[in-house]
């Protein structure tokens, strides 16, 4: 088995919901999202996918989705205000833990056909999630 690994770091912002702790509040993280892909064999270049693959898309779409934005649960109370200012939010239907962001980015990149098996977000330098999908 062949497995190869990318991070890609990003900025945002999150609270949760029904929390009893300092998370209940509007905060912000410097992530890493550590994205392994595994295959049984190689493609015709030697490799389990390019590298600049991953980045483009997955990253990209990282980017594009979560980067400098906040991740609130649908419904959090403060969404109207933040979309009437015009602050950009990414609105999921989860409490937007670090487990529930991990396994968004594995969703996303099993959706577009990556062979992903596992996806790490840090939140803090001490503190990650894993998401590792069916084991089955």
């Amino acid at each position: 088995m062949f497995r190869v690994t990318r991070e890609i770091h990003f900025c945002y912002g999150h609270r949760l919901l029904n929390y009893d702790g300092k998370c209940r509040h509007l905060h912000g993280h410097n992530g890493r999202a550590v994205i392994v892909l595994e295959a049984q064999a190689l493609d015709e270049l030697g490799m389990v996918v390019d590298f600049s693959q991953i980045k483009r898309i997955v990253g990209g779409w990282i980017d594009e989705s979560l980067d400098h934005k906040m991740i609130l649960h649908s419904d959090d109370p403060a969404l109207p205000s933040l979309r009437q200012q015009g602050e950009p939010v990414f609105v999921v239907d989860v409490n937007p833990t670090a487990e529930n962001i991990s396994k968004l980015i594995f969703d996303y990149a099993k959706g577009q056909g990556f062979p992903v098996v596992e996806v790490t977000l840090w939140e803090t330098e001490n503190s990650h999630a894993t998401y590792s999908g069916d084991r089955n």
